[in-house]
């Protein structure tokens, strides 16, 4: 049987895939933007010194990019990641004794989904971060791991967390997960170091730049953020010194999160220059004196995986304010992030919609995604599998979806966004759990030999 017959079935489902993201480059030029974050990278790039609020990780590689002056570069090498990240899951599928067509089915969200093509498409950090956490996982999830791809994985791993902090989770939960798997000091070893290079170079980056030797200046911001939708002063009794950092809009008023995070009236603008150090004091004695409130407002998020939906429902306020739909309309760039744009650019960079392309991709978005309950399902079906069939292999990337969907809501508070990571690692998780122990016939075919 020729390779091609054992690949048709995802050879065919790449082809829409494929369409899907030249209509994205057709009828969205030269890329998207998601609010003031976009920026922020672009100004990064341009003048790489570590930040207060997201590590350079993404920067870095916009700057690389930086000398071809095109937004659409970054876009198209964002859409090669995204399907090479599916081959090379398809190729682990196959190679673990899936069938072509089982590989094929289990792919299908890192080819289809939606948001995964708009953040492809978008200049944000969440394309990259997926690609490198998921190969990272996946360097370490061979039946036995050794020296050289746990070195690998740890330092996908640890590239990812520069780009992302939330990596630090996945990378800790890896080492975690070899300790317990006794897979040897020496590719324990081998990620330990791998995985801590970037984070340790990064964070003496950071302080001889800042004085603070960490991955941002804004995690105790962020932690604080959290805690603003349940934190009451009068049980906490704060110290005086951060009184200040008190709410005084009632409990049921509050905003979410990302208000106080973000918003001008927030507490912390007022407040000095150790104003993280003071905010993550504030958040950790509101989490003592107030533990199920807080535990409340994290599971109170994660109930949001439960719709169906991903977002609100189109409406003609919603398409200007939601980044997460694909625009129907063109919008200029604001005076105040205009110019680093087209700096790097080198011409006019705001998006260009151009139809019929830009509409036939909004009506696939209506309908082209895996709904968060599917997701849940399939994540919590992968883990106990893999469990019952005590393939390590197939939990790790299970644990390590789970962690990515888990710690924001905790950290942060929920955002759509910080779920999609997670749908490479799942699909990645129950494929491998589904194959069992033993090695079935794969997609190439009758063979006899070991297993990877």
């Amino acid at each position: 049987m020729l390779p091609a017959n054992r690949h048709r079935a995802f050879l065919l489902a790449l082809i829409p895939a494929v369409v899907l993201r030249a209509l994205a480059m057709a009828g969205y030029q030269p890329a998207l933007w998601f609010w003031a974050d976009s920026f922020s990278y672009l100004r990064a790039a341009a003048d790489p010194v570590p930040g207060t609020f997201r590590p350079l990780g993404y920067s870095l590689l916009l700057a690389a990019l930086a000398p071809g002056h095109s937004l659409a570069l970054v876009t198209v090498v964002q859409h090669v990641l995204g399907v090479g990240l599916a081959v090379a899951v398809y190729v682990l599928l196959c190679r673990r004794g899936l069938p072509g067509w089982g590989a094929t089915v289990v792919t299908m969200p890192l080819l289809y989904d939606e948001f995964l093509i708009l953040l492809e498409h978008m200049i944000m950090a969440d394309a990259l971060f997926t690609v490198l956490v998921t190969a990272g996982v996946m360097a370490l999830s061979r039946r036995a791991v050794t020296p050289l791809s746990a070195g690998v994985g740890g330092a996908l791993l640890g590239l990812g967390a520069i780009t992302r902090t939330v990596g630090v989770a996945v990378l800790v939960l890896a080492v975690v997960f070899a300790l317990l798997r006794r897979t040897g000091w020496r590719p324990l070893a081998g990620l330990v170091l791998a995985g801590a290079l970037p984070l340790v170079a990064y964070a003496t980056w950071m302080y001889g730049t800042s004085g603070t030797f960490g991955l941002t200046r804004a995690d105790g911001l962020f932690l604080w953020a959290r805690t603003m939708t349940f934190a009451d002063c009068s049980v906490i009794r704060p110290e005086p010194g951060l009184a200040r950092l008190c709410p005084t809009t009632p409990v049921a008023a509050r905003p979410a999160p990302a208000f106080w995070m973000w918003g001008a009236a927030s507490p912390p603008a007022g407040t000095p220059r150790d104003r993280n150090a003071l905010a993550g004091r504030f958040a950790r004695a509101a989490i003592m004196a107030q533990p199920f409130d807080y535990l409340a407002a994290g599971g109170g998020d994660l109930g949001r995986l439960l719709r169906w939906e991903r977002t609100r429902a189109r409406s003609a306020s919603m398409t200007k304010a939601n980044p997460y739909w694909f625009p129907v309309e063109e919008r200029p760039l604001k005076q105040s992030t205009r110019a680093v744009a087209e700096a790097y650019e080198g011409g006019p960079a705001a998006t260009r919609i151009t139809e019929p392309y830009a509409g036939w991709l909004r009506v696939y978005q209506r309908f082209g995604y895996l709904p968060f309950p599917l997701l849940v399902a399939l994540l919590g079906g992968a883990v106990v599998l893999a469990s019952v069939r005590r393939r390590p292999d197939a939990l790790l990337p299970g644990l390590a979806a789970a962690a990515l969907v888990l710690a924001p809501p905790f950290l942060t508070g929920f955002d759509v966004r910080y779920v999609v990571p997670a749908i490479p690692l799942t699909c990645m998780a129950a494929g491998l759990a589904a194959v069992g122990r033993t090695r079935a016939q794969d997609c190439r075919g009758p063979s006899v030999g070991s297993s990877t």
